[in-house]
């Protein structure tokens, strides 16, 4: 698929997602591999923080998806509440994680998700996000 960084408002280096594996209406799933210069790498553990950003960006690169099919910008936007955050493992350098988020509802400008991140076959976090959605990027 097209470049990651024009679908999500973020740039280098708080990128926490390489690729947007697929989007539609709903759903939205990204991997990412952990690189040792992450900004959310300590001790070679990939932190809580950057799983809840992966997430964030994952839902955002699904977003930036269907807004460039409908012709407008990508719009960003931030994280306003994040529930039942649950980490069951944390990804260690070179591994890839692959995150999938669900919307469970859309009103105006706000947007609820579900997100998950797996490492191979295992969810290793899951949360349910509160999102607002701003401005435009230019």
């Amino acid at each position: 698929m097209q470049d990651i960084l024009s679908l999500i408002p973020q740039a280098p280096p708080f990128v926490m997602v390489d690729r947007l594996l697929q989007a539609d209406e709903t759903t939205a799933r990204t991997s990412f591999r952990i690189v040792e210069e992450n900004v959310f790498v300590e001790n070679g553990f990939f932190k809580e923080p950057g799983l809840l950003e992966n997430i964030a960006q994952t839902a955002a690169a699904g977003a930036g998806f269907k807004a460039q099919q409908e012709n407008k910008p990508v719009a960003t936007g931030f994280i306003g509440a994040i529930k039942n955050f649950e980490v069951f493992d944390l990804p260690v350098i070179n591994d890839e994680i692959v995150t999938e988020v669900v919307i469970k509802n859309q009103v105006f400008n706000v947007t609820i998700i579900e997100g998950k991140i797996w490492l191979n076959e295992n969810i290793i976090a899951s949360c349910e996000m509160k999102l607002f959605i701003g401005g435009r990027n230019n």
